[in-house]
């Protein structure tokens, strides 16, 4: 990107951005002691940011309004106004010293967001990224994929504590993302695929999941050595199902990834039940996604019409928001 400094004259009066969710298809939470997570964007739910230069006196240099266009909770109203959480003021004090911006700019923020949220679903990383392309927008900055994904991340590890960098990176991809040993790659895809979403209807922040695990890893290392190792060798044979186009064994490999999840007790009975019913409606496997302690479930099929059957089952008969997601036969590439 250009080190040029921009002023605030140079600067556009309003922009926006956009980004879209993810789902953890395979490594989540082993990702972040080093073991491979192979992910998938879920472009059907998605979220913008609209940026606008604040000319109102007041501390503080960004103000939120937040709208949520999926079901919200009872009795909580579908659009707040607050001060931005510390994650997005740190992720402007980093744009602006990257962009070489004179002090920090008083900014309003519009954050729409249809992707729900504590899920599992990258929803931070989204609004995250959002936030960055409007800031480059506002300020014609001509950011990079790589400086993106790091002033992302600043926001990530503000609001997670840990984080691997596959939220950062998903929910701006077009296809699959594979992270291993610190590198990005979009594996080859031997055959196209469905993956259908279903939400538990519960959630809890990934920072909770997160210390819960590290607290349990710490009291017996041993315990996290065998997660890892046992994590990162269902992700490297899934790949080769992948690229082999071996749905079967692929989905099998999904169902033996939520049973490992299970013994770190973040599945709960909901899921549990969500998983259990997916397999029983033809998916050829299933598991939780994310963070856990509630969330969401995938489940893999190979055809569309299967995965209308699972999805109408797990709406009908448990009640749960389902989302589909292809993914179409490609080559693999390296990334940035």
């Amino acid at each position: 990107m250009s080190t040029q400094s921009v002023s605030a004259t140079e600067a556009r009066r309003v922009a926006t951005g956009g980004a879209h969710a993810k789902a953890i298809l395979l490594g989540e939470h082993a990702v972040v002691y080093g073991a491979p997570a192979l992910a998938l964007p879920l472009p059907a739910l998605n979220c913008r940011a609209t940026i606008s230069r604040s000319e109102r006196a007041r501390p503080g240099p960004l103000r939120l309004r937040r709208t949520v266009t999926a079901p919200v909770p009872r009795g909580l109203a579908e659009e707040t106004e607050e001060d931005a959480p510390e994650e997005f003021r740190l992720l402007l004090d980093a744009f602006a010293r990257r962009a070489g911006l004179r002090g920090t700019p008083s900014l309003e923020v519009l954050l729409h967001s249809g992707i729900p949220a504590a899920r599992g679903l990258g929803s931070s990383a989204a609004n995250a990224r959002a936030l960055v392309h409007a800031l480059d927008s506002l300020f014609a900055t001509g950011l990079g994929e790589r400086d993106v994904f790091e002033l992302v991340q600043v926001s990530e590890r503000s609001a997670h504590g840990l984080a691997s960098g596959i939220d950062a990176l998903t929910t701006g991809s077009t296809g699959p993302v594979l992270l291993a040993e610190g590198r990005r790659s979009t594996p080859p895809v031997g055959t196209g695929f469905q993956v259908v979403v279903a939400d538990s209807g519960s959630g809890c922040g990934t920072r909770k999941a997160v210390t819960m695990l590290r607290g349990a890893f710490a009291r017996d290392p041993g315990h996290r050595a065998r997660f890892v190792e046992r994590s990162a060798a269902l992700t490297r044979a899934a790949l080769g199902d992948l690229a082999d186009g071996r749905l079967t064994a692929l989905g099998r490999r999904l169902t033996a990834a939520h049973e490992l999840l299970a013994g770190l007790g973040l599945t709960t009975e909901r899921t549990d039940t969500l998983a259990g019913a997916a397999l029983g409606a033809g998916a050829l496997g299933a598991k939780m996604s994310g963070g856990g302690l509630g969330g969401c479930v995938l489940a893999l099929t190979a055809t569309p019409q299967e995965a209308e059957a699972v999805a109408g089952a797990l709406s009908r008969g448990h009640g749960a928001r389902t989302w589909t997601a292809p993914v179409a036969k490609g080559a693999g590439h390296d990334g940035f």
